[in-house]
């Protein structure tokens, strides 16, 4: 199976999105500094701490919500000069390869570490912290999306990247 595709800014930055939400280290972070928020409410409802106290903490979770919303995710797309590239993509039953107008890479199934798939894309990671975005726009129509991801099920482990 073959695709060709290029990327959209808008959809790269939300499976960018989808990535970093999906980081257990980032789920947590955001859990305890919702927590904080929580409580540094009721604190000042029941006038335990001070006004100030309670604008801290809603700025550090103002803070925490636009960096990992929009910071974040825009940083990666403007330096990662991949996403200006039309690509072709070939899936087989031993590996997968990635071709570009100044050459390719191939890849065995086994390489891969996990995959998660978001609306857009499907995320092939190799580690935690290194993936591949396949966009689902590169296929013909809906039927073929359902045979690549079935074809992807089949030889990677699905959930969240190890390592």
């Amino acid at each position: 199976m073959t695709i060709h595709f290029g990327y959209d800014k808008k959809q790269v930055i939300q499976a960018l999105r989808y990535h970093f939400i999906s980081r257990p280290e980032i789920r947590i972070m955001i859990i305890l500094v919702n927590v904080f928020a929580i409580a540094s409410l009721f604190l000042y409802a029941f006038k335990k701490v001070t006004p100030n106290a309670f604008l801290v903490g809603s700025l550090l979770w103002v803070v925490l919500l636009i960096s990992f919303w929009f910071f974040l995710p825009a940083m990666v797309y403007k330096r990662a000069i991949t996403f200006q590239h039309k690509f072709s993509m070939t899936f087989s039953e031993t590996g997968f390869s990635l071709d570009h107008e100044k050459g390719g890479k191939s890849w065995p199934w086994t390489i891969l570490n996990s995959y998660m798939e978001s609306p857009h894309f499907f995320h092939l990671y190799f580690d935690s912290r290194s993936f591949l975005l396949v966009p689902k726009n590169g296929c013909a129509d809906a039927d073929e999306v359902h045979k690549l991801r079935q074809f992807i099920q089949s030889h990677v482990r699905k959930g969240t990247p190890r390592g």
